[in-house]
């Protein structure tokens, strides 16, 4: 064992199981070893015991592997090497039990040496560090769909906010025989504070909040009960745990800054990080809401504010569906390329393709008034994927009313059901509202027969509508996977993807256009 460091710790630490009658297990897993200084919080996906079995294996090992430690032990491989052995333990059990099949779990770890902080993070749990000059830095990228969108240029914050696979991680411990941690090695002060947290936390409590929070609270338990306290405030939807680790003694700065602190904060569920490593600063007026077209969709006034998310179902989705799936494409095929362009196609397009709904701005020209005679220009044909893009918008900005609408809209043409249409656009984008609102069953037909209703042609919004409704689809059968199995369905939908791949459609291209 080394020499325990001189330099001093306070650490606290809350965890409990949230509101939601969906999860009634605390999934969450922690590890706070003070005289060791390893700390660690894992998120446990999978359902039930599944979860909970996973995130105690990856604290369990990392527990074993720094007690068992000797001198001279590289701390950063110390910490991946335990971390590579906690994902082999799980994926062999989800292996081995039928149970266990779907399990996997998140981790974020932190050692402190002295001034020396080492870091190793799989998933969307996260660790953020308060710097003594009071300033918040993340010092971990979420493994999840949308975060990779957004740091692709590809999704903006506010669109990941509410995005509906905001909560599918791409990375995680136990969904494939080895996986790729993200490790890091950092110097710090005296007055540096870290939260370890999982994303129960980050989804009610934005960054600027949890400056204020940790800038404020000279006592670490008060501030871990404040953060319990907010996330019941607003719904505390999932399990919901939080380690807080300071080194040395908080500033005294931090007790006066006034000028510094936000004095009402802003609930934002996506806030930009103060001087964040991972995030640029959000522009103070953001993109207004698209007023959704006339014509020929029926016209729905978008409302002030973006309506609240539908309660995640974290649990019942597969750990990684992105690996998931790649594991499926290989044994079909044998690996190789095909496995690879599935790789790509997920991972690079995945949010972008699948629900990406990029803001785009109405433009319009102030045409004055003339009483002398001007001919009539020809008015220019509308880009049908820059009005497919409009119409998308409206569905994410109030899919309910929307939905209605469409509703309306069939049965004013004689059809009593709207998924009896043979407009492939309208029923993906039925389809859209419908998987918002929570109704899958209908949202996946609606996707279906939107691809089985597309002509061949060599259009834009053919390739795009192609993609987008394959991918909704894929998507949406994950989430009935465990609720509402159905092997003929499933086997629809990758057939579906199989022909999308073995066409070497572009996807990249396609959805760019």
């Amino acid at each position: 064992m080394r020499e325990p460091s001189n330099v001093q710790i306070q650490v606290a630490a809350v965890t409990d199981r949230g509101l939601s009658e969906k999860r009634p297990l605390n999934e969450d897993s922690l590890l706070s070893d003070p005289e060791r200084r390893i700390f660690a919080v894992a998120d446990g996906v999978g359902g039930a015991q599944a979860g909970e079995v996973a995130s105690k294996t990856a604290v369990e090992v990392l527990d074993e592997a720094f007690r068992h430690q000797v001198n001279g032990t590289d701390i950063e491989d110390l910490m991946e090497i335990a971390i590579q052995r906690a994902n082999a333990s799980i994926f062999q059990m989800a292996q081995e039990s039928s149970n266990f099949s779907a399990m996997a779990t998140t981790v974020v770890a932190l050692q402190v040496d002295g001034h020396v902080a080492t870091i190793g993070h799989v998933g969307d749990s996260r660790l953020y560090r308060l710097s003594p000059d009071g300033k918040l830095h993340r010092e971990t990228a979420d493994h999840s769909v949308v975060e990779e969108e957004v740091r692709a240029g590809r999704m903006t914050p506010e669109q990941a906010a509410t995005h509906p696979s905001r909560n599918v991680i791409s990375r995680a411990l136990g969904a494939e025989p080895s996986v790729e941690v993200d490790m890091k090695t950092i110097e710090i002060d005296d007055g540096t504070t870290f939260l370890l947290c999982s994303d129960g936390i980050t989804r009610h409590i934005p960054d600027n909040e949890i400056r204020d929070l940790l800038i404020a609270g000279q006592n670490l338990d008060d501030v871990c009960a404040e953060m319990k306290r907010r996330c019941y405030e607003r719904g505390a939807e999932d399990n919901l745990t939080a380690v807080i680790v300071r080194v040395g003694d908080a500033p005294n700065a931090f007790a006066h800054d006034d000028d510094e602190r936000t004095l009402v904060a802003k609930r934002s569920d996506l806030e930009a990080t103060v001087d964040s490593a991972m995030h640029q600063t959000l522009a103070d007026d953001p993109p207004q809401p698209v007023v959704p077209p006339a014509m020929p969709m029926p016209q729905v006034a978008a409302p002030t504010s973006l309506p609240p998310p539908p309660v995640s179902e974290r649990e019942a989705l597969p750990a990684n569906p992105v690996l998931s799936l790649e594991s499926h494409a290989k044994k079909r095929s044998g690996g190789g390329g095909r496995a690879l362009l599935f790789i790509l196609l997920m991972l690079v397009i995945g949010g972008a393709a699948f629900y990406g709904g990029m803001y785009f701005q109405q433009q319009h020209a102030d045409t004055s008034a003339s009483t002398s005679a001007s001919p009539t220009p020809t008015p220019t044909p509308a880009d049908p994927v820059l009005e497919f893009e409009k119409k998308k918008r409206a569905i994410d900005l109030a899919p309910a009313p929307m939905v209605k609408a469409m509703n309306d809209e069939q049965a004013a043409k004689g059809l009593k059901n709207p998924l009896d249409s043979t407009d492939p656009e309208f029923l993906y984008l039925y389809g859209r509202g419908l998987m918002l609102m929570g109704d899958n069953i209908n949202a996946i037909q609606a996707f279906e027969r939107a691809n089985a209703n597309l002509k061949e042609d060599a259009t834009p919004l053919y390739d795009k509508l192609k993609i987008e409704s394959r991918l909704a689809a894929l998507g949406v059968a994950f989430r009935l996977r465990t609720t509402q199995p159905n092997a003929e369905r499933d086997r629809r939908v990758l057939q579906a993807f199989d022909e999308l791949v073995n066409k070497n459609v572009n996807p990249i291209t396609s959805v760019q256009q």
